[in-house]
């Protein structure tokens, strides 16, 4: 199998699950991305990379004509990539990498499927839609129906899966007598729900226990805040950073978050959440993901804009408050949840390899 994936971590990381899956069942799986993702890939599978670059959202020619320039130099790299692995399948798993391994396997004969991470098709994807015979769908999306198209849920890893309560509260020092909240705006944070949780919790006494990954680059003016707010940080854990967040979700009782792939593994683990779009995302696929949340009863959604201490305190004082409510949206996050994703995924590989 032919996994290409790169562009970002977002597209990188359900592809990885699938190549996990696919090798679980023997498959030998080789991995095409971009060389910043190689790092994260080259110790578990053969590795290529592909100096690429994704097309400009805003009206840029001479980025536009780099990002041609890049992808006709990939051109002959790819043929060479397939001369020397000969793969049953490939597989573009999201990202620019991802479209001219598959558009130029297919080319030669070899069938192709395409993931979809987000609740909107991406470029890469309708550039890919004639060249592939399956896109495996992470969440509905009007208009895209079998049998080009299924809904298989987003890809999930065991880690990811397996993630328990024990092993967050573990991980973070957390009491097993106090509902926890656990607050994350992506690798990176997200300012607008740094300041929230500043306004809302820090220096308070609370009667819940905060996890808020606030984002490497944001720690010290963070913390720097909270400590001019007098927060002695007993039941605030300000965490800059962790690959550990599948465990703080499990541990949580409530989530707030962006809305990007995440919302598939708050799903799986059967989480509650109020959800923050990041208002820039590419064609708003956070507001569509917070929005198949929201209506399914698992989820709030909040404007970026309106966000603030004083309505993120009353939501989450709200919502903790009413035991009941709370465990009708974990119910029905649960029952949105695909953990068997990642499984479905690579059936549907093994159909178009078996045909």
């Amino acid at each position: 199998m032919l996994l290409a994936a790169g562009g970002t971590g977002g597209h990188l990381q359900p592809a990885l699950a699938v190549a996990a899956e696919a090798a679980v069942r023997g498959a030998r799986v080789v991995v095409v991305t971009t060389p910043g993702q190689v790092e994260r890939v080259a110790a578990e599978y053969q590795t290529f990379a592909l100096e690429l670059r994704g097309f400009s959202r805003k009206l840029a020619p001479r980025e536009h004509l780099t990002t041609l320039r890049l992808l006709a130099a990939a051109v002959p790299g790819v043929g060479r990539i397939l001369k020397e692995v000969r793969p049953d399948v490939a597989v573009g798993g999201g990202g620019f990498a991802s479209g001219p391994v598959v558009a130029l396997a297919a080319l030669r004969g070899i069938p192709g499927l395409a993931l979809e991470a987000d609740a909107h098709l991406g470029v890469a994807n309708r550039l890919l839609r004639p060249f592939v015979r399956r896109v495996c769908l992470s969440f509905p999306i009007a208009g895209l129906e079998p049998p080009k198209y299924v809904l298989t849920g987003r890809p999930l890893g065991p880690a990811q899966l397996a993630a328990t309560a024990a092993e967050g509260r573990e991980a973070f020092a957390l009491r097993a007598d106090l509902p926890v909240v656990l607050a994350f705006g992506g690798s990176q944070g997200a300012q607008s729900i740094n300041r929230a949780c500043i306004d809302a919790f820090g220096g308070r006494e609370l009667g819940f226990q905060l996890v808020h990954v606030c984002g490497p680059r944001n720690h010290d003016a963070v913390r720097a805040e909270l400590e001019a707010k007098g927060e002695r940080f007993e039941r605030y854990r300000l965490v800059p950073y962790t690959d550990r967040l599948a465990a703080a979700m499990a541990a949580a009782d409530l989530v707030v978050a962006r809305s990007g792939g995440s919302v598939a593994e708050l799903a799986a683990l059967g989480k509650p959440a109020i959800l923050v779009p990041y208002p820039h995302a590419t064609a708003d696929h956070q507001r569509k993901n917070a929005r198949w949340m929201v209506e399914g009863g698992a989820a709030l959604l909040v404007d970026d804009a309106e966000l603030g201490g004083n309505l993120i305190g009353r939501l989450v004082a709200d919502l903790l408050g009413d035991p009941r409510r709370l465990a009708a949206m974990a119910a029905a996050s649960a029952a949105l949840g695909r953990p068997d994703a990642t499984r479905r995924v690579v059936d549907e590989i093994e159909k178009i390899v078996t045909r």
